[in-house]
């Protein structure tokens, strides 16, 4: 008889690490690079210091992810125990409602232990564990909907500039309604509150513009699962393709017949994006607006532009590049842990 015990695996780690890494390679799969918690199942029946790592998950917010089992253990029911002890543990820390992606393969089985699927590609099946999880948020977003032509953007605003002032200031005049959608997911410099705030009060002019969390039904980079795909370009494509048939469903419900979106001339990967949602959005009914990037005298303006002044400790220079309810900000006391915390990152660009 198989004794197993539960132990959390820590980033500090490194032999439990690497064994994680190993036994999820073994799957095929990769650890992903946005893992709040992740457990390990061991196998007792040696005592703890000759114990194996026999199955894994994890979590990051309210999604559940990088599930493994070794072939050896296959068929006693761990998954379940994994699965369940997330579980437990999300709705213990207030996460209730749960979302995870899974290959095709094997939503059956995720959908036996009560996830329902949402949305589903060729390589990607996005569920949660809300039956009418995803038609009660349409109903509930159906009541914003508005008289008249709409339109609607989704931004992560990392922070709030010019540029995109400018790509909600031209919706808005061409529109009789705006819905942005602000990007929900704290994995960003500037954390979700903020951002909302900031971009409420660099559009508070534009009356004909209402603003929205994204909610875990627009998926940004961050929640995205890459750990069972292949690495490049077919990630890329995956989540869009996911993204953009959840949208469509989000525009129908809301009355909006475009999408808003600045070209991109620097993000390899918002670029790949917008090809996939020119491409198919016009077949849900959705134009898709491509708006060129605003500029100051030649040079587009961008928050990661701003993010490494920031960096550099040029702050000063940034003043020409946002609003003034943005720059403001960065001498408010949420806002100097900001600018901290940027300055003390490596990398604050992204590709």
């Amino acid at each position: 008889m198989w004794e197993y015990r539960f132990s959390e695996i820590r980033p500090d780690d490194r032999a439990a690490v690497a064994e994680l890494d190993a036994l999820l390679a073994r799957n095929g799969i990769r650890r992903d690079a946005h893992l709040d918690y992740i457990v390990g199942l061991y196998d007792d029946e040696r005592g703890e210091a000759d114990e194996k790592l026999v199955a894994t998950g994890a979590c990051f917010a309210n999604t559940l992810r990088c599930f493994a089992v070794d072939d050896a253990h296959q068929g006693e029911g761990l998954m379940n125990r994994v699965v369940s002890h997330l579980v437990s543990r999300q709705i213990a820390h207030g996460n209730a409602h749960l979302f995870l992606y899974t290959k095709p393969d094997t939503a059956r089985f995720f959908h036996d232990l009560g996830f329902y699927k949402i949305a589903d590609t060729h390589d990607v099946v996005f569920m949660e564990n809300k039956r009418d999880g995803f038609s009660s948020f349409l109903e509930a977003l159906a009541e914003e909907r508005r008289d008249g032509t709409s339109a609607a953007l989704v931004m992560n605003c990392n922070p709030f500039t010019l540029g995109h002032l400018h790509l909600v200031e031209r919706a808005a005049g061409e529109n009789d309604n705006v819905h942005l959608f602000v990007v929900s997911e704290d994995a960003s410099f500037f954390p979700f509150e903020d951002r909302f705030r900031l971009v409420a009060a660099g559009t508070a002019h534009l009356t004909n513009v209402s603003l929205h969390p994204s909610s875990s039904y627009m998926i940004s980079q961050a929640v995205f699962p890459s750990y069972f795909l292949e690495e490049g370009e077919s990630v890329i494509r995956a989540q869009a393709s996911l993204d953009v048939s959840l949208f469509a469903r989000i525009a129908h419900a809301i009355g909006v017949t475009k999408r808003y979106v600045g070209d991109e001339p620097f993000s390899r990967v918002t670029g790949i994006y917008n090809d996939i949602m020119k491409e198919r959005l016009p077949r849900a009914g959705v134009e898709c607006v491509v708006v060129p990037r605003f500029e100051l005298d030649g040079v587009p303006v961008s928050a990661s532009h701003v993010r490494q002044l920031i960096h550099d400790g040029r702050v000063e220079e940034a003043r020409h590049l946002v609003p003034a309810t943005t720059f403001d900000y960065f001498s408010t006391e949420e806002g100097r842990r900001v600018v901290r915390r940027i300055e003390e990152a490596g990398r604050v660009k992204h590709y």
